[in-house]
């Protein structure tokens, strides 16, 4: 038996520029999307601007997954379904660079610095809400 953890984020009516806003920060890459108006038996009462909205996003990061969903109808995403990621990599400004990246118009909650846990590390959340923490840990 295989389990895996996989981050799923749900936005609030803006996966579509969230998506190209990750390619750039932390080089993801799509892998599929699929937008409610790709969903077959669609009931008739959806609005063209709810069919437009991701119904549902994985994409690849390094050797992991993000999975993102535009909540239906724009609805807010209540408490029980945030989310925050973990970044690792193995190179100290390689972290500095993706935690620059998402720090982007969004909030510091930890300054990127060196830290007794790890030679760099820091606590940031994006403009779309969604807190990541950037840890750098150096392989013996």
């Amino acid at each position: 038996m295989t389990v895996k953890l996989t981050p799923y984020i749900t936005l609030e009516g803006r996966v579509k520029e969230a998506i190209p806003f990750y390619e750039q920060a932390i080089g993801a890459q799509i892998l599929s999307m699929m937008t409610y108006g790709d969903m077959p038996d669609l009931p008739g009462t959806f609005t063209d601007d709810l069919r437009s909205l991701v119904a549902h996003a994985k994409l690849k990061v390094g050797g992991t997954e993000l999975m993102l969903s535009d909540a239906p109808g724009g609805s807010p995403a209540g408490n029980g379904k945030r989310v925050t990621i973990c970044i690792t990599t193995n190179d100290v400004e390689e972290s500095k660079r993706i935690y620059e990246a998402l720090r982007q118009e969004g909030q510091v909650n930890m300054p990127f610095k060196e830290e007794p846990f790890s030679p760099g590390f820091g606590d940031v959340t994006d403009k779309f809400g969604v807190t990541f923490q950037i840890y750098t840990e150096l392989e013996d």
